[in-house]
């Protein structure tokens, strides 16, 4: 009789809950293809999916006896868990806010300590199939999170699942996910040398605090500007990239983040005591965690520009996105453009993918289990012309101006032909209305210098890299720096690039010498900061961004690179190895200025490479600075 009772009762619970899940199954599939850059434009979508899978899981929480005992097996649990840390990383790549990413992260980790996908794994490929797609998503947000041994975890049973999936099931074919390890340690192994050593985000502890920067003096008309938006976009043949998220662009995201604070970089994780026992943002569930959010977010920060990243756009979706940001875009606010891509001549000999073959077949396995990317290839039309129909530049921008800017391009994917896959420096040209700060890594970025001047109503801010590698750099590669650009790197991890460009690797170099050197440099970055600030002759583009500690710690970051590849013996007075900006820069921070080379040398001498660099005559080391004999890199 009792027995019967609880059959009676169980029959609307489990009702109930199918009820949800397929309520919330519908919602999901609606948000996921939602695009990521529009600001705040569906907040009320991921605010009604959020409050449905709250109801969701506090539910199953309430009567999980009642639904096992009805026939609900733990890896559908496992699947609600997951869905909800796929939106709350969705909303992170939207918002860019700290604590969606490491809500995101709790509720993976939950699914890993918990196991809820591993009973029954070797027996249901479908099952199979939901773990590794687990694996693959929560490696993307701890490689974001930079919460590297867990990444290296992930990847080995990663690994170890592909092998006894290939033994059990051997019909079934998963070379494609072998594909995927192969990705993640190529990406894991590019990015080791020198990393990690200091975080790529903005550091409060490391940088410079916001509050303490000296004030610039802004023009009569112009408003001091802050960094709202970021589009990073990165696409070169057979680059480092996971997923859709290329080694540049990361490297990129990250700078353009603040550090949190706490714990976090600690390599202990999150205890978990009870899934659903906390709302978080906007309503949705939160796990108990013992202050896990306390520690990854700081309520003094700022928030974070939001970023949208796009892997081999089409130009009409790469437009779409730049104009709906720019339409968005506060008063106040200054919108960065990262592009880095090969030129067009250098795409000639390049292979157009198509259809079967490994490369795309990685992508679309990758575009299967990370739901949550942006993308690229839905919803390209646009009203806005390609670059082979752009419209000349108006009728005051002279003839040397418009030849400029449509006799190069940057190549960004590999679709069709012609102008589908190019950006033009005329492309960029309409949304100069609105502040930009340009920076451009390509071997054709000379071809984006025909902007300056030919802007229709705000003053540009570009940083646009060599054409050509420095030696021995190009002798590896004649196209890529094995760890990625090294313009990149210098702009995102100054001295790591330093080393790189010497030669050196980790095992080459003493940590405490190492520390010196960041030290050095930190301090001479401010001191050019101040020189900037307190100039006479500062070009109002650069003296409206100055204020902002995102784009002002990139800058500063440039005039170091430009100042070492000047130096560099190799490229000595050569003008393809050399980065540019528009408008110039004030004399007082130029290469050739007794401050920049005094720079150079003292973290040359620091790692005993002064031979390699080539000064002007009266550049002297300064007694407190000079290594003592026993201090030496290994050059080898």
């Amino acid at each position: 009789m009792a027995s019967s009772n609880n059959n009676i009762t169980s029959i609307p619970v489990i009702e109930v809950y199918w009820s949800l899940v397929d309520k919330a199954d519908k919602k999901f599939s609606k948000i996921r293809d939602l695009p990521y850059y529009q600001r705040n434009r569906y907040d009320t979508y991921f605010y009604k999916v959020f409050k449905v899978y709250t109801q969701l899981w506090k539910f199953q929480q309430e009567n999980r006896q009642k639904l096992v005992e009805a026939g609900l097996k733990r890896w559908e649990i496992g699947e609600i868990a997951s869905r909800i840390a796929q939106l709350y990383f969705g909303q992170y790549m939207r918002t860019s806010e700290a604590g969606y990413l490491s809500e995101s992260y709790v509720f993976y980790e939950a699914i890993l300590s918990r196991e809820y996908f591993k009973e029954g794994l070797l027996q249901d490929l479908n099952l199979a199939n939901k773990q590794l797609r687990f694996f693959a998503r929560f490696m993307m947000v701890c490689l974001v999170l930079n919460r590297r041994e867990m990444v290296h975890q992930l990847v080995s049973q990663l690994k170890m699942l592909v092998d006894e999936c290939k033994r059990t099931f051997q019909e079934a074919d998963f070379k494609e996910w072998k594909l995927v390890v192969q990705e993640i340690v190529r990406f894991l192994r590019a990015d080791s040398a020198f990393m990690n050593t200091r975080p790529l985000r903005y550091s409060l502890v490391l940088d410079i605090n916001p509050d303490c920067l000296p004030q610039v003096s802004i023009p009569f008309g112009k408003r001091s500007l802050r960094l709202r938006d970021a589009i990073l976009s990165s696409y070169h043949h057979n680059e480092v990239k996971f997923s859709e998220l290329t080694l540049d662009t990361f490297r990129m995201l990250q700078c353009l983040e603040w550090e949190p604070s706490g714990s976090f970089y600690q390599s202990g994780g999150a205890s978990l005591s009870g899934m659903g026992a906390k709302v978080g943002q906007n309503g949705s569930p939160g796990p108990s965690r013992i202050n896990y959010s306390q520690d990854i977010t700081d309520p003094t920060l700022p928030p974070n520009p939001r970023k949208a990243i796009l892997y081999r756009p089409s130009i009409t979706h790469f437009i779409a996105v730049v104009a709906t940001i720019c339409e968005e875009l506060p008063p106040d606010g200054v919108l960065l453009i990262y592009l880095s891509g090969s030129g067009r001549g250098r795409q000639t000999n390049v292979p157009s993918y198509g259809a079967g073959t490994s490369l795309d077949s990685t992508e679309n396995i990758v575009r299967s289990f990370q739901s949550h990317n942006i993308h690229s290839e839905g919803n390209s039309s646009s009203p806005f012309r390609s670059p082979s129909n752009s419209p000349n530049p108006t009728s005051g921008q002279s003839k040397e101006d418009c030849k400029s800017c449509h006799s190069g391009c940057l190549h960004i994917g590999s679709r069709g032909n012609g102008g589908l896959n190019f950006i033009y420096p005329c492309d960029l040209l309409p949304f100069t209305r609105k502040p930009l700060f340009l920076v451009i890594d390509s071997d054709s970025s000379e071809a984006f210098k025909g902007i300056n001047g030919a802007e229709k109503g705000e003053p540009v801010a570009i940083l646009l890299s060599p054409s050509s590698l420095p030696p021995p750099i190009a002798a590896v590669d004649t196209s890529r720096h094995p760890t990625g650009s090294l313009f990149t790197i210098f702009l995102t991890a100054p001295l790591q690039a330093f080393c790189l460009l010497l030669g050196f690797s980790s095992s080459d170099v003493e940590m405490d010498l190492y520390s010196k050197a960041e030290k050095l440099l930190s301090s001479s970055l401010n001191d050019w900061g101040l020189t900037l600030a307190t100039s006479d002759a500062l070009d109002p583009a650069w003296a409206q961004i100055l204020n902002d500690p995102f784009l002002r710690r990139i800058l500063l970051r440039f005039i170091f690179c430009r100042a070492v590849l000047t130096l560099y013996a190799p490229t000595f007075n050569k003008k393809e190895f050399l980065p540019e900006c528009l408008p110039c820069l004030p004399m007082a921070v130029l290469p050739t200025t007794t401050a920049s080379q005094t720079l150079v040398l003292q973290i040359a001498t620091i790692f005993s490479a002064t031979n390699r660099f080539i000064f002007s005559e009266g550049i002297i080391m300064l007694p407190e600075n000079r290594n003592s004999d026993g201090e030496s890199v290994s050059s080898s």
